[in-house]
């Protein structure tokens, strides 16, 4: 007696599996998931078309398979059919209408070319069951894709309520930088009208960021890669000055890229608050000058300038002279109020290029670019001392105190940033028990430091 078809199917069901996972492993969207789950899929859609082609069908219901579809009076009872499920699995797992297709057209080739291998001369009966085999992955392909289309349409409704209601500005922009979409969020940001917008490329619309913009579009257009960045801009919306943008390709089913599609976000407040705690940890917050943190590391950036130059570079520290007396009789207040005009004064004798700098309580530093002569840095500490020597009026009192400064020089001295600053910082000390002197060179040959006559 001749195996039904649909026995064969359970009977040889690994082998048509087998060839099926051949084929599966050039579905694109499939890479990404569970293989067993992959195989116990397909193993479900033969089984249930096994059982379907064992099942007695009307005329009326064998008229319906033969056009691919259900009879329209079929009681479901509510239930989707497998093929349904199936079809929004694979809309939910990212696969395109052809994949999904793809996956029926391979189990069709399998089951039919292991069949007749087995029945190389067909009865009429064995064609009869592989007609309603054929009739039934037709039905199955309907059912499939109707339920695909229903859950893409669902989900395009969705994704259009969130693009909708999404704060930040979503456009998408086609192969030469055209606007071909953009949510309500973007014509806020822009302050321009829907239709104005579209058609339009970032220089069409004047923002002061098209040329970078356009030129990561293009990278990430030709790369098929994704591109953080930022920009500053004010929009006639007057909406934010800093924004962050995220850029990242869509690709057709051949895995083309057809366009880009950028997110990008109002980061101002975010950016200001930023650059406020970068400003606290580096600078002194009573005089406003750099503290040592930001200090050392403009001295080593100096450094690293010199040595590339072929330029010198000198470092000038300084202690001041009797503000302890000042705190003490005066109180904290004026002391503050001292140590802040003492900064201005130190910064009204260097240059705009050289960095003043307070390390912590009366200490201050100076790094002099291109100042490697003894001559040109001694008359900056001159001036230095001139200008601290004057009185200082602060409220109803009349301050009066001196300052004690030591010089070092790159490379001549030190090359490292730290070394350059303790020589400096012994100088100083040197030119504090002078009682002569308020300035002192450092002197590495014979370990001593040297004040000027």
């Amino acid at each position: 007696m001749d195996m039904q078809l649909s026995d064969f199917i359970r009977a040889e069901i690994e082998h048509i599996l087998q060839d099926w996972e051949e084929f599966a492993k050039g579905i694109f969207s499939a890479r990404h998931m569970d293989k067993a789950g992959l195989r116990n899929h397909a193993r479900d859609m033969l089984l249930e078309i096994a059982d379907d082609l064992d099942s007695h069908q009307s005329e009326s219901e064998l008229a319906a398979s033969s056009k691919g579809r259900r009879q329209a009076d079929e009681p479901t009872d509510g239930a989707e059919s497998w093929a349904e499920v199936h079809g929004g699995d694979r809309q939910t797992s990212g696969f395109s209408v052809i994949e999904t297709v793809s996956e029926f057209r391979a189990l069709r080739a399998s089951v039919v070319s292991h069949w007749t291998k087995a029945h190389p001369t067909t009865a009429e009966k064995q064609l009869e069951s592989l007609t309603r085999f054929h009739e039934a992955i037709d039905q199955a392909v309907a059912e499939s894709l109707e339920q695909y289309a229903t859950v893409k349409e669902m989900e395009t409704r969705l994704f259009g309520a969130i693009l909708v209601a999404s704060p930040d500005p979503i456009y998408v922009l086609d192969l030469d930088g055209r606007i071909v979409y953009a949510n309500k969020a973007t014509a806020d940001l822009f302050a321009m009208k829907y239709e104005t917008i579209i058609g339009k490329t970032a220089f069409d619309l004047g923002f002061s960021f098209a040329t970078d913009f356009q030129r990561n579009l293009d990278k990430v257009i030709s790369d098929q890669s994704t591109f953080r960045g930022k920009f500053a801009h004010v929009f006639s919306s007057e909406q934010g000055e800093q924004f962050e943008y995220l850029l990242a390709p869509v690709l057709d089913e051949n895995l083309r890229t057809e366009a880009a599609v950028c997110i990008s976000r109002d980061i101002t407040e975010r950016a200001i608050a930023e650059d406020k705690i970068w400003y606290n940890a580096h600078h002194d917050l009573l005089t406003g000058l750099p503290n040592r943190r930001l200090f050392l590391d403009r001295l080593e950036q100096e450094v690293k300038h010199a040595k590339r130059s072929t330029l010198s570079l000198a470092v000038l520290f300084m202690d001041l002279d009797g503000f302890k007396a000042v705190n003490d009789s005066f109180g904290h207040e004026v002391g503050d109020r001292l140590l802040s005009e003492v900064a201005d004064r130190i910064t009204d004798c260097v240059r705009e290029a050289d960095t003043v700098a307070r390390l912590g309580g009366d200490e201050f530093t100076v790094i002099l670019t291109g100042a490697g002569q003894r001559n040109g840095a001694g008359i900056v500490a001159q001036n230095i001392i001139n200008a601290i020597s004057m009185p200082f009026n602060i409220g109803q009192h009349l301050v009066q105190i001196s300052v004690s400064i030591g010089i070092t020089f790159y490379p001549q001295d030190a090359s490292a940033p730290v070394a350059l600053l303790e020589a400096a910082d012994r100088a100083m000390y040197k030119a504090k028990k002078s009682e002569t002197n308020r300035v002192c060179f450092f002197n590495p040959s014979d370990h001593a430091d040297t004040c000027p006559a």
